[in-house]
């Protein structure tokens, strides 16, 4: 339960506004008891007055003249308590001096007293809720329930108009009953001390909860919009549902009402000659007026009873005014007009909630409102509220950002919202009205009148630039967020070209470039002036590749990347210095050939390609060649048309292409390969010349750490003599004689090995490998590959006998003798030994191949004697089958067609099956009846030397 002493939170805002009063041309009424109201078939509204000396009368409501009088009649001359309209039988419940009276809707007449209830001192009737259809009666019935002193009786109104008891309950209620309510089968009840809740369906009483002492009188109020009831405990309003459970929260007015009203999702309570109004499910307070009567008078409420009525009516007195409830509309401009905005977005939610507006609508108020504050210079806000607005179209915002007229002006949509804001102008002439508004407001504040703009704008004036830098920052934050929304295609050119434009103003360059790098929707034609005068040309060249201009963006990537230095391009003409190369550039120029190699990767035009590549290649070697070797473009450059093009001077960038060529693409041209080895051939002459040329020990480990540098970060992943020795082993397509003609006088004796046995020069080869590189194992090899003796001994004699006065080569000699001896004749190894080779180091290599030639000899014979003998066998097995004799008598058949064979010829296979003549002129000689092929299947049988 809610703290009495708490205040309710105010919101204030004009929900009703005072309708109609009394027609002038009404007498006075007599002061005012009960009232009610409710609206006939005819669309009516009626409202009937119950006075303190006995009268009801009934009141017609007219928009244009008030409320006239329409029927008056007197009860008894006694105060008339209460008044109840039944509406589907058309009738009035009237309590008055204990009694209950019943009248007709429409003429008041006749009056006719319930004579079986007495000392009657509250009415309530009974309420159907929609959630409950299956209650009996509740068509055409008409129940209601009275408290009689401390009895509560529950009677129904048969259609002969006499009351039936239905239930007594008596005894629990001691205090006497103040209040009574009646939904569905609940019954409320409170007393002086105590809320109870009576179950019409089972007969029992409850405690809901007791009230504090001292406490007011308990009042109760039907909540009929949700089938609730609010029990008043002092100022605090408690909401319970009809099992008696409090739901929501409590409402807690001012101080404690004298009477209590529903309108739509409002509570109206009265006190003091006040009406104030409160939300039901926040509690907030919304509205207070003050009422016109009698002081000191009693003042009544009466409200239409489904609680979706748009009127409330109150007596004061004599006095009976009735209010309307202000459409939401107007209250939403209200608050807007007075800069409520936070207030008005809070009303249509809960009016959305409540099912009164819809999504659409509110997002037609956060517009309203962005719009409001954007010229209230209060960007931030502004598109924040645009950006909630799930209807507003970003073209809309277009006007202020470009002027008028332009590409776009024909989709900004013409709607002025509600006319709270003047129409759309740049962002500049908003500043500067704004601007001129505050300083306005100053001078009026000074003078003492009050203005609508803001105390902080007052207090401390913005600048003009910061106010214009803020509504660009937040125009740009709203455009962004609105390339992620589905927009038409001229709109999207709109947005993105806009948001160039901001992103120009503030200079956001890494912005700028990456809308322009990305998928876009830019208009090139209104961008293109403004992005080259400005300077940013990074942005514009972006821009060109993204809309396919490729010739376009690389002519600026060029001119971006003109600004290496001179000293580098004199460098570029001699050695191909790569990580000089890529020392010496900026990050600048590094980015725009980048960029450059980035859309030439993809491009097919061969005269695109081949017109940049050159000053590609001045700045960055290896991503020249990955323009060249790339696997996104759809059609291959001409290899000899690229080869051209390509400066000779920069040998690396034409071994890889040539590389690439060979390896990737799998090319047979032999020019291809032949130019393939010369550049490798050259690039290892260089690299060879480099390593030998200088005397000075430290000049030399500089240049050997420069040289293994270079070719560490060169193109390739091996080291540039690796690369040829490599190529001229696995390639035979290369002409060997052009290039040894290039290597012919250089210190490259293995490459020049490789090329000789390509040219099948044998000698010059061994040579190279025995005595130049003194390769012992790499000649040995190459021996063993010829596959002769003679160029075992040929090795020998070049180990013996060396030329150009070397020395003998006695232990190469001695370990061809050991590895491959048994290759040599004894006697020739003999003639050839040198005089002087010592004899320890050769005697027992001598003497093992002797051995070793002896054994051989003697292996030979013995090979030679056994094949002998297997031929013999051989020959003995076959004369012994060819002389064997087989038996025939009267049952013998033949194994193929089973005729008997008595005289006919006959033959046996070795497998020993026999057939006649006949079925062996079709088996053949080689396949036997059991289907073996002797020819592929060879029969074995054990002959004289394996049973021997």
């Amino acid at each position: 339960m809610a703290n009495s002493k708490s205040k309710p939170k105010s919101h204030s805002r004009n929900v009703l506004q005072l309708f109609a009063g009394l027609n002038p041309s009404i007498p006075q009424l007599p002061p005012i008891r009960s009232l009610a109201i409710t609206t006939n078939s005819n669309s009516q509204t009626l409202v009937f007055v119950g006075t303190v000396s006995g009268d009801v009368i009934s009141l017609s409501l007219n928009p244009n003249s008030g409320l006239s009088l329409f029927l008056r009649v007197n009860i008894i001359g006694k105060p008339v308590t209460s008044i109840h309209v039944i509406s589907h039988i058309k009738k009035l419940i009237v309590l008055s001096d204990g009694f209950i009276y019943m009248l007709d809707l429409n003429s008041l007449e006749p009056v006719r007293k319930l004579s079986l209830l007495k000392n009657v001192n509250v009415v309530s009737k009974r309420f159907f809720s929609s959630l409950n259809n299956g209650i009996k009666g509740k068509e055409d019935g008409c129940f209601f329930a009275v408290a009689v002193g401390k009895k509560l009786v529950l009677v129904e109104l048969v259609l002969s108009g006499s009351p039936v008891i239905l239930k007594e309950v008596q005894g629990d209620f001691t205090d006497g009953i103040m209040c009574l309510s009646w939904v569905d089968d609940s019954v409320f009840v409170g007393t002086r001390t105590v809320y109870y809740l009576y179950s019409y369906a089972s007969g029992q009483c409850g405690v809901i909860f007791s009230l504090p002492d001292p406490s007011v009188l308990p009042r109760m109020k039907l909540l009929a919009k949700e089938w609730k009831v609010m029990l008043m405990v002092d100022n605090v309003g408690v909401i319970v549902d009809s099992e008696g459970q409090p739901v929501g929260g409590s409402l807690v007015f001012s101080e404690a009402p004298e009477t209590m009203g529903e309108i739509g999702a409002y509570v109206v309570v009265v006190r003091s000659g006040k009406l104030e109004l409160y939300h039901k499910k926040s509690g907030n307070y919304v509205q207070r007026v003050q009422i016109v009567g009698e002081v000191g008078s009693p003042c009544v409420v009466a409200d239409e009873e489904d609680g979706r009525g748009k009127l409330v009516v109150v007596a004061a007195g004599s006095k009976v005014m009735c209010y309307r409830k202000v459409p939401s509309e107007e209250q939403i401009k209200d608050l807007l007009r007075k800069k409520n905005f936070r207030e008005a977005i809070s009303l249509v939610e809960e009016l959305q909630n409540e099912g009164e507006m819809t999504r659409e609508t509110l997002s037609f108020v956060h517009a309203q409102v962005g719009f409001l504050l954007l010229f209230d210079l209060r960007f931030e806000e502004a598109v924040n509220h645009f950006l909630l607005s799930e209807t507003m179209e970003p073209s809309e915002l277009f006007p202020f950002i470009m002027r008028d007229p332009n590409r776009w002006s024909l989709l900004v949509p013409r709607n002025r919202y509600w006319g709270l804001h003047p129409p759309p102008s740049l962002l500049e002439k908003v500043v500067d009205d704004g601007l001129t508004g505050i300083q306005r407001a100053i001078f009026l504040k000074k003078a003492g009148v009050e203005t609508a703009v803001d105390d902080e704008f007052l207090q401390n004036p913005p600048s003009r630039a910061d106010l214009l830098e803020s509504a660009i920052k937040n125009m740009t934050r709203f455009l962004e967020a609105s390339r992620h929304k589905d927009l038409a295609p001229l709109v999207c050119e709109g947005v993105d070209t806009l948001l160039m434009y901001l992103y120009r103003a503030l200079n956001r360059v890494d912005d700028m470039e990456r809308l322009a790098s990305s998928d876009n929707s830019c208009v090139v034609e209104e961008l293109e002036s403004l992005l080259s005068e400005s300077g940013h040309l990074r942005a514009l060249a972006f821009l060109y590749a993204s809309k396919g201009m490729s010739s376009k963006s690389l002519s600026i990537w060029r001119v971006l990347a003109r600004n290496y230095s001179s000293s580098y391009l004199n460098d570029s003409h001699g050695a191909n210095h790569l990580q000089d190369t890529i020392n010496s550039i900026s990050s600048d120029q590094e980015t725009a050939v980048m960029e450059a190699s980035k859309i030439l990767e993809s491009s097919s035009d061969q005269e695109l390609v081949l017109q940049h590549l050159g000053w590609i290649a001045d700045i960055n070697q290896l991503l020249a060649v990955q323009v060249l070797v790339s696997e996104k473009r759809t059609d291959l450059l001409p290899p000899d048309e690229v080869i051209a093009a390509i400066d000779p001077r920069k040998v690396d960038i034409l071994l890889r292409y040539l590389q690439w060529l060979i390896e990737d693409q799998d090319s047979g041209d032999t020019r291809f390969h032949t130019t393939y080895a010369l550049f490798l051939s050259k690039s290892a002459l260089d690299a060879n010349e480099k390593e030998h040329v200088t005397q000075n020990p430290e000049v030399v480990n500089q240049k050997e750490i420069n040289i293994s540098d270079r070719w560490n970060n060169s193109i390739f992943d091996t080291h540039v003599r690796e690369r040829l020795q490599f190529f001229l082993q696995s390639s035979d397509l290369y002409d060997p004689e052009e290039v040894l003609d290039l290597v012919e006088g250089s210190e490259l004796w293995l490459e020049k090995a490789i090329l000789y046995r390509k040219l099948g020069q044998e000698t010059l080869v061994l040579q190279i490998l025995a005595l130049k590189l003194e390769d012992c194992e790499a000649a040995e090899q190459y021996c063993a590959e010829i596959g002769r003796p003679d160029a075992y001994m040929q090795l020998l004699e070049m180990y013996l006998e060396p030329m150009n006065g070397k020395e003998p080569m006695f232990k190469a000699a001695v370990r061809l003798l050991h590895n491959h001896g048994e290759m040599l004749d004894p006697l020739q190894v003999l003639e050839r030994l040198s005089p002087n080779m010592p004899l320890q180091l050769a005697s027992e290599t001598i003497l093992r191949m002797l051995r070793a030639r002896l054994h051989h000899h003697r292996q030979g014979q013995i090979v030679h004697n056994l094949s002998r003998a297997l031929d013999i066998d051989a020959s003995l097995a076959r004369f012994e089958e060819r002389s064997r004799h087989v038996l025939i008598n009267d049952e013998s058949v033949c194994d193929s067609c089973h005729a008997r064979l008595g005289t006919k010829l006959f033959a046996m296979y070795p497998d020993d099956t026999i057939v006649c003549y006949k079925c062996f002129r079709r088996q053949g000689e080689s396949t036997s009846v059991s289907g073996r092929d002797f020819k592929k299947d060879t029969l074995y049988k054990p002959g004289w030397l394996v049973t021997r």
